[in-house]
């Protein structure tokens, strides 16, 4: 949905997903390992039934097929449920799961006391001159 006009390009292999999109005129590539998908979903349609591989993130979420025929879409979620060895899902939603929360960067960098310690008065109150029109001394 975030993609310009829509579109998306999609490459499926059996260890990785690409997904060509525009977003805002920048070009990007995005690469996900099939595991990182949750499994291959049957979600209903008004016209039809869908089969979607379905990740965390709804905005990587992938349909792969869109069917009215039982019969079909029963075969096509199992097949595709092999391919990309996914378990079946059922269609219930689900909420996406919480960011993960991420550790501070400088934190592995620094010693723990260093990121601790308070930092020291930068300007000392005595050494600031104010309205003065030189600070510097003649001989």
């Amino acid at each position: 949905m975030r993609a310009d006009g829509g579109l998306r390009q999609i490459e499926l292999h059996r260890e990785r997903v690409v997904l060509r999109r525009a977003v805002r005129g920048m070009r990007m590539a995005v690469s996900v390992r099939v595991s990182d998908f949750l499994g291959v979903a049957l979600r209903g349609l008004d016209e039809g039934q869908m089969l979607a591989l379905v990740h965390r993130d709804p905005s990587l979420t992938i349909p792969l097929c869109v069917s009215s025929d039982p019969e079909e879409i029963a075969a096509a979620w199992q097949t595709w449920s092999e391919v990309f060895a996914l378990p079946q899902l059922s269609e219930e939603r689900r909420d996406p799961a919480p960011r993960r929360r991420r550790h501070h960067a400088i934190r592995t960098r620094r010693p723990k006391f260093l990121v601790r310690r308070r930092p020291g008065d930068a300007l000392n109150p005595l050494d600031v001159h104010r309205d003065e029109h030189e600070i510097i001394a003649r001989d």
